[in-house]
């Protein structure tokens, strides 16, 4: 067992009998949801919303239910992935591209459980590219916002020498903003600029973070 399949496992523990889970995208989430779905077959009866058609597309392999938003007013349980987590449990999220509906999830989630290898964790956010969610109308009007009032490097997200689409249908600028000292005061900038429609940082959302090792240990951190 590897160190995120050993925190996938071990948050798909949370779940329980009657419970609605969000579902996480990416290699860590891919484990929980592969737990889930393992202890669905064994009786266990929940129901499921899904952050990407990628995680839809496991879901459905395993035979866990999925409804949809309009169904349930809030989540019992979320699970999901990072790309850093920091000391004090922000993060920063969207490698995998489906951020916006990852913090859709979370923020609508009673309690939402972040799974992530040890090297994962780390003092401050920065050393990963921060993901941000722009609309296509114009996008060259907000990256180039972004490079004027941050100066720092950042760059169309691409794949196959094409813009690379969400599956929101929207474009992905990813900025190096190297040591992020105020998550929160740039999660505040960054969500008033008009063209931006989300980016990756996840501060203030999430309860408990699940670290997985490369031995099958995991540690388990809860929000103080």
């Amino acid at each position: 067992m590897n160190a995120k399949q050993a925190a996938g496992y071990r948050a798909a523990e949370w779940v329980e009998d009657g419970m609605i889970v969000g579902l996480g995208t990416g290699s860590t989430a891919y484990y929980a949801i592969e737990k889930i779905g393992q202890r669905v077959a064994q009786g266990l009866k929940i129901k499921a919303i899904a952050t990407s058609n990628a995680s839809e597309e496991l879901a459905k392999k395993y035979n866990i239910p999925l409804i949809r938003a309009a169904e349930v007013e809030r989540l019992d349980l979320a699970i999901d992935g990072a790309d850093e987590v920091d000391s004090n449990m922000a993060l920063t999220k969207g490698g995998g591209g489906a951020l916006l509906r990852e913090k859709l999830v979370a923020i609508n989630s009673e309690r939402f459980i972040v799974i992530a290898d040890h090297s994962k964790i780390v003092t401050h956010l920065g050393s990963f590219k921060l993901p941000i969610e722009i609309v296509p109308f114009c996008y060259e009007w907000t990256f180039g916002q972004l490079k004027r009032i941050y100066n720092v490097p950042i760059e169309m997200r691409t794949r196959d020498g094409e813009l690379y689409v969400t599956d929101n249908g929207n474009y992905i600028a990813d900025a190096s903003f190297g040591v992020i000292s105020d998550p929160g005061q740039l999660n505040r900038e960054l969500k008033a600029m008009t063209g931006v429609v989300e980016h990756g940082l996840f501060v203030d959302i999430a309860h408990t973070v699940v670290v997985g090792y490369e031995d099958g240990r995991t540690e388990v951190i809860e929000k103080k």
